[in-house]
C-alpha cells in the first residue's frame, strides 16, 4: 500500500466543510459573497484550495469577535489586508527601502 506524500491541491465542498466546521450552504454563501474563491468542475461541484481553510478561520473569528454580518466581513477583510500591506511597506521603508505605495 502506498500513501501520497503531498497535500491535495483541492478539496470538495463536503470535505472542506468538514475541515472548517462550517455548513456547506454557508460556504456556498461565502463564495456568492466573494469571501471565498472556489472553482467548479463539469458537474457543478465546488472545489476549494487548501489555503482557503485559513481564510474561513479568519472569517469565523471576525464574525464571532465583532458580530458583523457576512457582507460587511468582505469590507473589513479587505481593509485589514490593505493595512497589512501598508505596514509591511512602512517597515521596509524604515529599513532604507524605497516607497512603492506613493
Amino acid at each position: 500500500m502506498t500513501y501520497p506524500l503531498t497535500r491535495p491541491t483541492r478539496l470538495a465542498l463536503e470535505d472542506f466543510a468538514r475541515l472548517t466546521g462550517a455548513h456547506p450552504e454557508l460556504l456556498k454563501r461565502f463564495v456568492a459573497l466573494g469571501l471565498l474563491e472556489a472553482t467548479t468542475d463539469s458537474t457543478g461541484e465546488l472545489w476549494f484550495r487548501p489555503q482557503q481553510l485559513a481564510l474561513v478561520a479568519r472569517i469565523q473569528r471576525l464574525r464571532a469577535g465583532f458580530a458583523l454580518n457576512y457582507a460587511a466581513l468582505g469590507l473589513v477583510m479587505d481593509l485589514l489586508d490593505r493595512i497589512a500591506v501598508l505596514e509591511a511597506e512602512r517597515r521596509r521603508f524604515a529599513r532604507g527601502g524605497a516607497r512603492t505605495w506613493i
